[in-house]
């Protein structure tokens, strides 16, 4: 790692780094986790990260394609772990440390093996004379070689003995030493394994742990309970039941001990090994009763804290409500001042709040554990890959069901409901949202029945089935008119008028969303609002309005910008893009739908980004540059093939076949032109039957 940092100016493109922790007793990091980890890293915005593993390390690979990367995957226990990390370019560079061998790497992927030998005597002793030098002058080189050889000469256990021989520098060595012989012999009484160095390790740990203060050794042990590898100062404190202040000693004595790391600001994780030994020293000291009430401060935190993240993250009036449960009287969850400081704590804690979601569910906390994924779902939904959050949305259902809870039951539900669309499995998205529906209707509750009719209308808009979506849509405006309920009236009225501009009902289009813009500008929901002003824009543009549109424009692009929003700023950019062409302004089109496409390539969003290209090639098309017209609508074919969207992909490749045709290359348009046609015959709405009419009267003039 130190050689990691040396090199890292050679690698002009960055470098990744990871910590597998293989060897961690909790969870180690998993290939598909890490591969997240990594596409977030390259800007790879999370919807757009594909639930698949294969198709993870596929995206993963060509985007590190040709840059000079360096990246580190440390502690790696399994070949497993590491082979699909592996980048295909020969300009990266990849340096996996392990305590196993991997020779599979060696073998079948060439790696280099470079062993790290254990130290000898003398380097040995030059570490334990390094950390005691200022403390301690008189101790004797064999004394030292002995603590050493006591140690395995393994640095982790060289670092605690020295901390505790620096310590206490008026205690003569040998006393120490023959404190550490009597501990090393009760581990090899109740030792069953043949393993000098693990048993080193052990004996290192328990020597030091036993000279603990009470107090601190209490925490040291329960801190072997924390759901996840790192914890901050207030997680320590929650899991202690005791204030910040009080811990905070406690923890400064494990840190001079050697037995905790304090990696950042107040951020702290043990070494895996000790992680491993702290958990065991719980299990045997403390009661069930107490290491259940430990459980039950640190998970009621979590859910407290992510309580309040969320609030500050994603606030708005269109979320279910989640009644906490009250929480031990010395739980002091934490406070955040704004968006920026809530979203931080969610990114260094995304993996505790999943580890306390699964560690809750296993340990009867079943109602911690749904509240913890019902809480989080719209900032992980918009934060995380599609589908990081399934199998601990899948464990909140189970204990939602163990505890007979049926409004929990059915916000996960409506939750995986919206995972399941996103990845296009839609019949299982249509199965949650109907079982929640049912459930919601059973208890009478109106909010979630009309959240789940939508969940449906958003699986009929995904197949298409515009006329559908409209009922169902319809359905659920009605019920939230019914309890006046504002935000989901205007979430109502924008997704009508969205399908209204679809089916071509644009004057029916405009009203819906005048009204969505006005009721989510009320609300003060800027980001709904700005989307409602994007597809007024269009309907305006459509019916001919091109003043009020560009009028419209503006004022989502001023919104956008002071939301620092790029990616609603990209979205906009794109229909004043089409907005521009039709109003032959193409120079200045251009210039809106490359600034969009940039912004979207830089966001990993897609499909935006393959929209934003599409575009592109209309205004160069226009222009007459019929070769960039066709380059840029075939990068935007490409895309949309990915993203296997058939109705962008028809409308982009028809683009295509103008620009080719227009270039005087007839058959190869008339090509596209056939696969076109049979993209359009299964689809359904006015925009496609119009489409396939004029694509079938072109095929019929080829013809």
């Amino acid at each position: 790692l130190r050689w990691a940092h040396r090199v890292r100016d050679r690698f002009t493109d960055g470098q990744l780094y990871v910590n597998l922790r293989g060897y961690d007793p909790g969870f180690p990091v998993t290939v598909e986790y890490a591969l997240d980890h990594f596409l977030r890293a390259l800007n790879v915005r999370a919807s757009d990260i594909p639930p698949d593993m294969d198709a993870k390390a596929s995206m993963y690979r060509s985007l590190v394609a040709e840059k000079s990367i360096l990246i580190v995957l440390d502690n790696a226990a399994t070949v497993t772990q590491v082979r699909p990390l592996l980048p295909g370019s020969e300009r990266c560079l990849v340096v996996v440390t392990s305590r196993s061998s991997l020779p599979g790497l060696a073998v079948r992927d060439g790696a280099q093996r470079i062993a790290v030998k254990t130290l000898t005597d003398d380097e040995a002793v030059t570490l334990l004379r390094a950390v005691t030098v200022r403390y301690r002058t008189e101790d004797s080189a064999d004394d030292l070689a002995e603590l050493a050889r006591l140690c395995a000469r393994l640095p982790l256990a060289l670092r605690i003995a020295a901390e505790r021989a620096a310590g206490r520098p008026k205690m003569p060595l040998s006393e120490l030493i023959q404190d550490l012989r009597d501990e090393s012999a009760l581990w090899d009484a109740l030792s069953t394994e043949n393993d000098e160095e693990a048993d080193a390790v052990r004996t290192v740990f328990a020597w030091s742990y036993r000279a603990l203060p009470k107090s601190t050794a209490r925490l040291f042990r329960l801190l072997g309970l924390h759901p996840g590898p790192q914890f901050t100062l207030a997680a320590a404190a929650a899991l202690a039941g005791q204030s910040p202040s009080k811990v905070r000693s406690q923890v400064d004595d494990l840190i001079r001990a050697n037995l905790l790391e304090h990696i950042c600001s107040d951020c702290y994780q043990f070494h895996d090994l000790l992680r491993a030994y702290a958990a065991d020293q719980v299990h045997h000291e403390e009661s069930q009763e107490e290491q259940h009430a430990a459980l039950h401060r640190i998970l009621s935190w979590y859910l407290a804290a992510a309580h309040a993240a969320k609030a500050m993250i994603a606030p708005g009036g269109n979320d279910f409500t989640i009644e906490l449960d009250p929480r031990p009287s010395d739980i002091v969850p934490p406070t955040f001042p704004d968006y920026a400081a809530s979203l931080a704590w969610y990114e260094a804690n995304r993996t505790n709040l999943m580890t306390a979601t699964s560690t809750a569910a296993s340990t009867g906390f079943d109602r911690i554990a749904w509240q913890i994924t019902a809480v989080l779902a719209r900032v992980f939904t918009a934060r995380d890959s599609r589908d990081a959050w399934l199998d601990i949305q899948r464990k909140a259902l189970d204990a939602a069901e163990r505890t007979g809870d049926r409004y929990g039951q059915a916000v996960i539900l409506d939750r995986l409901g919206i995972t399941a669309r996103v990845t296009r499995r839609l019949r299982e998205a249509a199965n949650h949202h109907r079982v929640a529906m049912e459930i919601f209707e059973e208890l009478g509750d109106q909010f979630g029945l009309a959240k789940s009719i939508s969940g449906l209308g958003n699986v009929s808009l995904f197949e298409r089935d515009l006329e559908q979506a409209r009922n169902q849509f319809m359905q659920a405006l009605l019920i939230a008119q019914s309890i006046d309920h504002r935000s989901l009236i205007g979430v109502g009225m924008l997704t009508l008028g969205g399908i209204s501009f679809e089916l071509n009902h644009l004057t029916d289009a405009v009203s819906y969303l005048d009204q969505a813009v006005q009721i989510h500008h009320e609300l003060d929901e800027r980001r709904e609002e700005v989307v409602a002003l994007r597809w007024l824009a269009a309907a305006q543009r459509e019916l001919g309005d091109h003043a009020n549109s560009r009028r419209v424009l503006a004022r989502g692009l001023a919104h956008a910008h002071d939301e620092q929003d790029e990616r609603l700023e990209s979205n906009l950019l794109i229909e004043l893009g089409l907005l521009q062409i039709a109003d032959r302004e193409f120079a200045d089109a251009l210039t809106s739908s490359q600034r969009a496409a940039t912004i979207s390539r830089r966001l990993g969003d897609r499909s935006e980004e393959a929209q934003a290209l599409n575009v592109t090639g209309r205004a160069y098309r226009h222009l007459g540059r019929l070769d960039d017209a066709a380059a840029f609508n075939r990068r935007a074919v490409m895309i949309q093939r990915e993203l296997a969207d058939r109705w962008k992909l028809a409308t982009t490749l028809a683009d295509l076949a103008d620009a080719l045709d227009e270039g005087s290359r007839p058959n190869d348009a008339l090509s596209i032109r056939r696969e076109v046609a049979e993209l359009l015959r299964k689809q359904s709405g006015p925009r496609a039957l119009a489409l396939l009419k004029r694509i079938e009267q072109q095929l019929g003039n080829d013809r």
